[in-house]
């Protein structure tokens, strides 16, 4: 019997195989349905009204309920795994991320990236990859913008490095842009007691502390679950005989599943921040484990009026997430170091009913 063939077969992008400028269209374009939702929903319990209830949408103006901001971003993101961070160590981070347009059940997203930035680790078994994603529905309409850098291993070594570059990029995203993924609202419509909360946009200051008090435990069945979702493949989250002889001797959790916990959790003090506008930048401070239950905190970094808009307001959040920590006391920095508990520093904007 002859053996097996892999030249068929994709191992992914290795460091060395990136280049600058390189554009890459993803596979698999995927049509989000209700189903989508609702097991999204199930996952994370999130209970933000405008994407919960058709009715309570219609009425402040949507055609229907939108898809969670997030859901875009994971689904968007999964389209880039096999390309990008198929043989990554981990995720490192993300800057300048812009929701543009309003996704619904129905459409179909697909998803194009560049590749804006290198740089080989120090021990020449790894790399930096910058790269810049844009996420496109079936008309061709952009609805998603942002970059990532995430750590990818190397093939071979003893390979030459491509060529470096570390690219510069924006501390938050200017408040002109923000919006893009929020049609004008009936303000007066927004029912607060129907949404949970009676805190609108001009209830809160720059400054003001949150601690969103509730705690998930994070189940490893349901971040495999998420993850999947998502069609993102990569190994390091579902592939425990490969895993069990890596750094951590398991998988780690997707780095986006804190992000849409700390999102949930932070309901409780933000019910009414019915949209994520941008994300200024984030970094995932440590890895995440099923088995560890994650808590939350927010502070208001600024509050901003967005150009035009009078039935929306902007507040710019940092929310730091905790694993098997409750944040009573928001712990955050010892020194110049993070606290060990710290798992999530995310820093960005969601818009409010005025």
């Amino acid at each position: 019997m002859s053996e097996p063939s892999a030249s068929k077969t994709s191992p992914g992008n290795f460091f060395e195989d990136f280049r600058l400028g390189l554009e890459i269209r993803h596979a698999t374009p995927r049509t989000v349905t209700t189903g989508d939702v609702a097991l999204y929903n199930g996952l994370f319990g999130a209970r933000f009204a405008v994407q919960s209830a058709d009715s309570f949408a219609k009425k402040i103006g949507y055609p229907r309920s939108p898809v969670d901001d997030l859901l875009v971003f994971h689904i968007v993101f999964g389209k880039t795994v096999p390309d990008i961070s198929l043989n990554a160590v981990a995720n490192l981070g993300y800057a300048d991320c812009r929701f543009l347009k309003a996704v619904y059940p129905g459409d179909t997203l697909n998803a194009v990236s560049e590749v804006i930035g290198l740089k080989e680790n120090s021990n020449k078994k790894t790399g930096i990859v910058y790269v810049r994603s844009r996420g496109f529905n079936q008309d061709g309409a952009a609805v998603l913008d942002y970059v990532r850098w995430v750590m990818v291993r190397k093939r071979d070594e003893a390979a030459p490095a491509p060529a470096e570059k570390v690219p510069e990029l924006p501390k938050s995203v200017d408040v002109a842009k923000l919006g893009a993924a929020c049609p004008p609202i009936d303000a007066k419509a927004y029912d607060t007691v129907l949404a949970g909360s009676p805190w609108r946009f001009g209830d809160y200051k720059a400054g003001e502390k949150i601690d969103h008090v509730d705690g998930v435990t994070v189940e490893e069945a349901e971040h495999a679950i998420a993850t999947r979702l998502y069609q993102n493949t990569a190994r390091i989250h579902f592939n425990q005989f490969a895993e069990s002889k890596g750094r951590f001797g398991r998988r780690l959790i997707y780095g986006g599943h804190a992000i849409s916990l700390a999102r949930a959790l932070s309901f409780n003090g933000f019910a009414n921040a019915l949209h994520v506008a941008a994300i200024n930048n984030g970094r995932h401070v440590a890895p995440l484990f099923a088995g560890l239950t994650v808590f939350a905190w927010s502070q208001v970094l600024e509050t901003a009026e967005l150009p035009g808009r009078k039935d929306v307001g902007a507040l710019r959040l940092r929310t730091i997430a905790t694993k098997d920590h409750p944040c009573a006391d928001f712990p955050f920095k010892v020194g110049d170091e993070y606290d060990p508990a710290v798992i999530l520093d995310l820093d960005y904007w969601v818009l409010m009913p005025r």
